[in-house]
């Protein structure tokens, strides 16, 4: 277009160059911590992702308000010790992607870069192409975990090798294709949720303070996960009988 009105000298053709750079196509992103998409922005979150506006969101989940101290979210594990559970945290976490998926017309992706950044690449691709709103959730390891941070890929990795943290991408446009939208991308859990667990001061230090309720929250924990992994393989072992959705701004 710039080449088109180069030499045109109507306020019309200037007017026009004026707005060239509103004419391009942008990739907006929102950023966040678990502490705001699983609890004090989640209504807001939800919003936008209810909207089938193409908008990207990129959360960071550290499972704990990282930013203010290390206070208990939504998103922390059951049996982690945080502020505001100091005995463990009594109930399971949160499942923001799969609260999302209800939608059927939100790009869904659970990522963990330290388990496999060629899926994490994938992901923010898909949701980048995707026409409407997306959801990242990153497995970001922290401070507030107790671990040494040079190791924490290798923690990543771990979360993933025990189901806790599964990796996936759920894609509604290959629900337009009469196919199944959810694809998981880890494998079945081959190493207890504890051995992952009892690597980070987050868990272990219960065990310390209070070892009949560390072994109950643990076990407790160990379901979760497992219970949680076999919802997500069903989910992709599923055929689609599902109409395909109205995706994105095709809504509007």
């Amino acid at each position: 277009m710039r080449k088109k009105l180069q030499g045109v000298n109507t306020p019309e053709a200037k007017n026009l160059l004026s707005l060239a750079e509103a004419l391009v196509k942008k990739s907006v992103w929102i950023m966040g911590g678990d502490g705001w998409a699983y609890d004090i922005g989640y209504g807001g979150l939800d919003h936008v992702l209810a909207s089938g506006r193409n908008v990207n969101v990129l959360v960071l989940d550290t499972e704990v308000y990282s930013n203010t101290g290390g206070q208990m979210s939504k998103s922390t594990s059951r049996s982690a010790v945080a502020k505001f559970a100091a005995g463990g945290k009594p109930l399971a976490k949160k499942d923001l992607g799969l609260i999302a998926m209800q939608y059927g017309t939100v790009y869904v992706a659970g990522v963990a870069m330290g388990a496999n950044d060629m899926q994490t690449i994938r992901a923010f691709m898909e949701a980048e192409a995707y026409d409407g709103p997306s959801l990242i959730i990153a497995y970001s390891h922290c401070i507030a975990h107790g671990i040494n941070m040079t190791t924490g890929m290798t923690n990543q990795k771990a979360a993933v090798e025990c189901g806790h943290w599964p990796l996936y991408r759920y894609n509604p446009m290959l629900a337009r294709e009469g196919k199944n939208p959810m694809k998981l991308d880890s494998k079945a859990p081959k190493i207890k949720f504890e051995d992952y667990a009892y690597t980070e001061a987050r868990y272990k230090m219960l065990t310390k303070s209070n070892p009949e309720e560390a072994k109950r929250l643990m076990v407790l924990a160990e379901g979760d996960t497992r219970r949680r992994y076999r919802i997500f393989e069903e989910m992709a072992r599923e055929e689609n009988t599902t109409a395909p959705p109205t995706t994105g701004n095709a809504a509007h």
